[in-house]
Formats: C-alpha cells, structure tokens, sequence
C-alpha cells in the first residue's frame, strides 16, 4: 500500500468563505449537500455513510462523469466526491468542466489507484483534495472533516 494516502490542494477558497459569511452574517453554516458520484453503488453508499457521520443530509449520486456534470449544474452541492475512472466520461475530464462551470467547486477525487501525474493532473484542474478509497473509514472521516473545517469554518 502507498504510503500517499491523500493530498490536499492549497487553493484559496476566500470568494466562497465571504460569500456564506455575508449571507450568514458573518456565521459559516456548515455544508450539508454532496454529490457521490462513482459507478459502483456500494462505493456510493460507502462514500455517503461517510459522509452522513460527519453531518450532511441531502445527498445526490452519479454514476458517471457526464451524470456528475449535469447532476452538480441542477443542484450545486456544497461537496462532490469524483472517482477518477468511470465509464462514459472520466472523472478528470467532469472535474474540468465542473471548475469551468463554478470555479469555486469542492471537488474530492477518489480513486483505488494514486498516482503522483494523476494527483497533479487534478490539482492542476481544481481539485480540492485527493483520497484513496481503500483508506479506513475514520481516516476518511478525518480528511473530509479537515477539509470542511478549513473551507467553511475559518
């Protein structure tokens, strides 16, 4: 097993933190509204018990990369999990258009194989973070908390 497990992007989320703080008069609400999208359902639903542990409740799921695009256009979640290979569109070519759509996007890519090129190939393309699906559930938990906490929260 790789000992590179996830990675982070260091991205400035400001636009965003301003926006929710001036809605929220100065108090961040906390996300609550993900997008799971992998073409395997017992990973979606391995991703959204996840995600469930660290307080979100509206959840949305794709199957595929072209699904993930139209799916985030419709409902704008707070957070998108993207695994990388799927079937019809890639995860690295939704994550491209997701960005060019809503440059301020969270995306996560997820993926069974990391590769250094593929975790700057996504970086370079806006992702937020970058996980390994075969990490423990709580270390996920973690990383996702991690990521909410320095996006909404400071």
């Amino acid at each position: 097993m790789s000992h590179v497990s996830c990675y982070r992007a260091n991205s400035s989320y400001s636009s965003r933190q301003q926006l929710t703080q001036t809605e929220n008069i100065g108090v961040m609400a906390r996300p609550d509204t993900a997008l799971i999208v992998d073409d395997e359902a017992h990973l979606r639903t391995y991703l959204k018990l996840i995600l469930k542990q660290i307080g979100f409740t509206n959840f949305h799921e794709a199957v595929n990369g072209q699904e993930a695009i139209d799916t985030y256009k419709l409902h704008g979640p707070d957070i998108v999990l993207l695994d990388v290979n799927m079937p019809v569109k890639e995860g690295m070519e939704a994550l491209k258009e997701i960005i060019e759509f809503d440059e301020e996007a969270i995306v996560v890519m997820t993926t069974s194989v990391v590769s250094r090129q593929a975790v700057e190939t996504s970086v370079e393309l806006g992702a937020s973070h970058y996980i390994r699906k075969d990490m423990k559930k709580e270390e996920v938990a973690e990383v996702l908390e991690a990521l909410i906490n320095e996006i909404w929260e400071s």
